[in-house]
């Protein structure tokens, strides 16, 4: 049987003549010259009123060209526009979106030619799309709405008419007795287009209705959508009318009984606290988002947690951080950049002057940083100094500790010089307790100030004491810290015996980094001094062994007080994290989120999301502050998800920006140096951003990853190539960072292996790389570097027995001429004659390539152009001895001017490349 009506969409016919059994089918040809002799309106016409519905469809979709056909004739375009409104009647909903669809594209035409069809979009077509918003059909009202976005967003509605045709309609759309899915299509389209019809229209004419929806209480999916698109609202009608008109709306969603819209308000929470006060971030949005933090449905509470970190760097003081939020709308984004940079330069001012200008604290300074030991009496609380007799203070112990500004800002001046070491010391009687000092020790006292966990880097090498005391003798005083410990205290020294008793029961784990770690500092000085606090720092470090080393522990401090002197309290510790830029308790549940018990409770990837936000929570803290976050990122870096330790790895170099090269040093190049020996998904964080990192450190702890950088020529995939291109790329950014001497000694033998690499993309980015490598070591005071690395070149490549390595010779000879990485002269007389030399080789691509870099490189320097160079003779006699060459490629390449001359269309042209 035959499809009659197929045959119609393909001829364009709407009937057939029939005699009997027998059907009369014109030829093709006969219908195509019948529609030629048609007009385009009469082909419109024809197609249009037929009663195949395909037949309408290929009406409506060649709308467009019917329109372009006609466009010199304005009477002709008014007249397919008024057939475009009839054919918006058509009763199949197949037709009405295919019409649709191409409104957009006709709007377009009717733009560009507006001076022959005046008005004719808002005439004739805007009707239709926005009376199609409330098709019955759920296929024409989704291109409806999308049409209407993409004409608001190109532009293509006059503003009159967003006013006065398409708004009424979306408001009457969102009516208490209109349809049910219509409304809530409705309310989204409202949403969308705020953006893009300005604040005017959309608190005049939008904003109204959104709040009344937002209280719908029949519809929870018409609620959903208002707190789904809150914060677009928020950001288009500004801070006044969102904090008196939307915030009490918000804070009913946040409490709405339906989980799916709490969820909601929980994702668009960054944007509608963008739109607030600092002093209503605080006040009011800190609540609703606590209540949602714990909010009984795992799924807000999941959305939340996501949402915590961008929530608190919307707290970022703007002056300092270089973020600005809708209240400082009036600066333009370069005033923000030269904020920002104004910032940076600031504070690395500062840091440098303080690291150039003091000097280490003496003994005699140590003083100034005192801090008061915990009291380990009856109830642990300090006794007021001015309650204190003089005997008392013969007896206190103080813990002497310099802290740097950035992770202790209660410690006197924040300017005071920061150091990475803590001493025990006495302090002396005379002076030291007078009256005029009391106050300011008084006030100097603080929880946070105590030995807390886990303890900071300790570098102790004390003398073994057997007393309680330590000893005047002024020759052990110059070579160690003081040492003394309360009269009240249980703390006792541990004797050589004891301490090697613990040795020897940690031998059996010396495989465990941690173990061995804690043995190397147990035997790195002559004598052992050891408090309780310091071996249970040690036992948190691997419980597993906890075991093993539980009686060496019970020599060194009586069980008695193991609950109350072997770390901070709770409370203590609940201190140290304390600071006053957000609100503390959007703090400590940010700090919660590497809990175990949260990724049982709420999110399984919810460590992934707080290594998201840590540097922009960073960032809104500042350096001052990153004390109290110092312990979660150290967890953060030590989780076991390696996409949790990647997400840190990738954003490593920002975080050393906001903090500074003291805690940059400090703090980060521990982690660092652990992702450096991570998996490869890991390592590649640090290695796209190696010189990002590498360049805020000091020359001397950046030349310690010189010896690092080999390592990164070995992956866990070896088919993993890209890692090796992205190690190249950094390596060219580093140059800048090393001395002639170290990028000859570390760099360029990495550079030469990456030459040789199998795969070609790797091999073409090196021959950058080399050339780099050449005008670094030119340029470098000692210019043996660089002859005697171009005489390794001519050894490696040139006169190598594999063509691939020859042709890789001419490929770096072309990268340092384009690139102008030497002198022309001294190129003639290092290079030329070894590259010249292969005009023989025995291999036609090496021959092609030559002939190439011959043509379209070195004869384009005018060295090489000029009679008077001794060269240009032996260069031209090489070109014409190729252009005689048996190859027909290489004769064309030596005699023609092939357009492309890039290195990378070169190595495609060949048969070097390996994938």
């Amino acid at each position: 049987t035959f499809d009659l009506g197929f045959l119609q969409f393909l001829v364009g016919v709407d009937d057939y003549s029939s005699e009997s059994d027998v059907i009369i089918i014109p030829s093709a040809l006969d219908f195509v010259s019948q529609d030629e002799m048609l007009t385009p309106l009469g082909r419109l016409d024809k197609y249009a009123a037929s009663e195949n519905i395909f037949n309408r469809q290929m009406v409506a979709r060649s709308l467009l060209d019917t329109l372009k056909e006609v466009s010199d004739d304005e009477r002709d375009c008014i007249a397919v526009l008024e057939r475009i409104s009839r054919l918006a009647d058509d009763s199949e909903p197949t037709v009405r979106a295919e019409l649709m669809e191409q409104v957009p594209r006709i709007a377009v035409f009717c733009q560009e030619n507006r001076p022959s069809i005046p008005y004719a979009f808002s005439k004739y077509l805007l009707p239709i799309v926005v009376r199609y918003l409330a098709d019955q059909n759920n296929q024409v009202r989704k291109t409806s709405q999308a049409a209407l976005l993409v004409l608001l967003e190109q532009e293509l509605i006059e503003r009159y008419d967003v006013e006065t045709k398409v708004c009424p309609v979306l408001i009457e759309l969102t009516a208490p007795d209109s349809n049910d899915d219509v409304k809530t299509e409705a309310v989204a389209i409202m949403c969308k287009m705020a953006s893009m019809v300005g604040k005017d229209i959309t608190e005049r004419l939008v904003l109204p209705r959104f709040c009344e929806m937002c209280c719908d209480c029949r519809m929870f999916h018409v609620r959903k959508v208002c707190a789904a698109n809150f914060g677009d609202i928020c950001s288009v009608v500004g801070q006044q009318a969102t904090e008196e008109m939307l915030l009490p709306r918000f804070s009913q969603l946040c409490s709405d009984n339906v989980w799916g819209v709490r969820k909601a308000c929980a994702e668009c929470f960054m944007a509608v606290s963008c739109a607030t006060s600092q002093e209503v971030r605080r006040t009011k949005l800190s609540t609703l988002f606590i209540n949602l933090i714990s909010d009984p449905s795992r799924w807000v509470r999941q959305a939340a947690f996501q949402s915590l970190g961008p929530f608190i760097s919307t707290f970022a003081n703007p002056s300092s951080s270089g973020h600005f939020f809708k209240e400082e709308e009036s600066k333009n984004t370069e005033d923000h950049r030269s904020a920002e940079e104004d910032r940076d330069t600031e504070d690395v001012t500062t840091e440098d002057v303080h690291s150039r200008t003091e000097k280490p604290p003496s003994d005699a300074d140590f003083s100034d940083f005192t801090i008061k030991l915990e009291n380990t009496r009856e109830d642990h609380k300090p006794v007021p100094s001015n309650s204190q007799s003089e005997t008392d203070y013969q007896t206190e112990t103080f813990l002497c500790c310099t802290l740097s500004s950035e992770s202790c800002g209660e410690i006197a001046d924040e300017n005071k010089q920061s150091s990475s070491f803590c001493s025990i010391a006495t302090l002396q009687e005379s002076g030291l307790r007078s009256q005029e000092t009391s106050l300011s020790e008084q006030e100097l006292y603080n929880s946070f100030h105590f030995w807390r966990t886990p303890l900071p880097e300790i570098d102790i090498d004390l003398e073994l004491q057997q007393t309680d005391q330590i000893m005047p003798d002024p020759e052990i005083r110059e070579g160690t810290k003081d040492v003394t410990v309360p009269a009240s205290s249980n703390i006792t020294m541990a004797t050589r015996k004891e301490l090697e008793e613990m040795i020897e029961n940690l031998e059996p784990h010396i495989d465990d980094p941690d173990v061995k770690g804690i043995v190397k500092m147990l035997v790195s000085g002559n004598v052992f001094v050891l408090s309780w606090y310091l071996i249970s720092v040690c036992v948190e470090l691997f419980p597993p062994h906890m075991q093993n080393i539980d009686s060496t522990l019970r020599y060194i401090h009586n069980d008695s007080d193991l609950s109350t002197n072997s770390s901070f309290s709770p409370e203590e510790e609940r201190k140290s994290k304390v600071q006053d830029v957000v609100p503390q308790a959007l703090l400590d549940q940010y700090l919660s989120m590497t809990d175990p018990s949260r990724a049982q409770t709420v999110d399984t990837e919810i460590a992934k999301h707080c290594a998201y936000s840590l540097p922009g929570v960073a960032l809104t803290l500042g350096r001052q502050n990153w004390h109290c976050l110092k312990d979660t990122y150290e967890t953060l870096a030590s989780d076991m998800q390696w996409k949790v330790r990647r997400t840190l790895a990738f954003s490593i170099h920002e975080l050393a920006v906001i903090l500074g090269d003291q805690l940059t040093a400090g703090d980060l190049v521990p982690v660092f140096n652990g992702f450096l020996k991570d998996l490869d998904e890991v390592r590649i964080g640090v290695l796209k951003h190696l010189h990002d990192f590498l360049k805020l450190l000091h020359l001397d702890k950046r030349r310690e990853y010189l010896y690092q950088l080999q390592e990164f020529l070995v992956t866990d995939n070896s088919r993993n190539w890209r890692f090796r291109y992205e190690l190249a790329e950094q390596l060219i950014l580093l140059l800048d960072l090393y001395s002639a001497r170290d990028i000859y000694d570390y760099l360029r033998p990495i550079a030469l292996s990456l030459c040789a690499d199998k795969v070609s993309s790797v091999r073409w980015i090196s021959y950058k790389l080399v050339s780099e490598i050449v005008k670094k070591l030119h340029m470098a005071s000692t210019s043996t570097f660089v002859v005697d690395f171009m005489n390794e070149l001519v050894e490696k490549f040139c006169r190598c027995p594999k063509w691939s390595g020859r042709q890789t010779f001419v490929f770096i000879c072309q990268t340092v001429i384009e690139d102008d990485c030497l002198p022309m002269d001294q190129f003639a007389v290092q290079l030329l004659p070894h590259l010249l030399h292969l005009a023989s080789d025995r291999v036609p691509n090496v021959r092609v390539l030559l002939a190439k870099t011959l043509r379209q490189t070195l004869l384009e320097k005018e060295y090489f152009l000029n009679s008077a160079s001794s060269h240009q003779e032996v260069v031209e006699q090489t070109i014409m001895a190729l252009q005689m060459d048996d190859d027909n490629d290489v004769k064309y390449f030596a005699s023609t001017h092939p357009a492309s001359s890039k290195i990378a269309d070169d190595a495609m042209s060949t048969a070097s490349s390996t994938y």
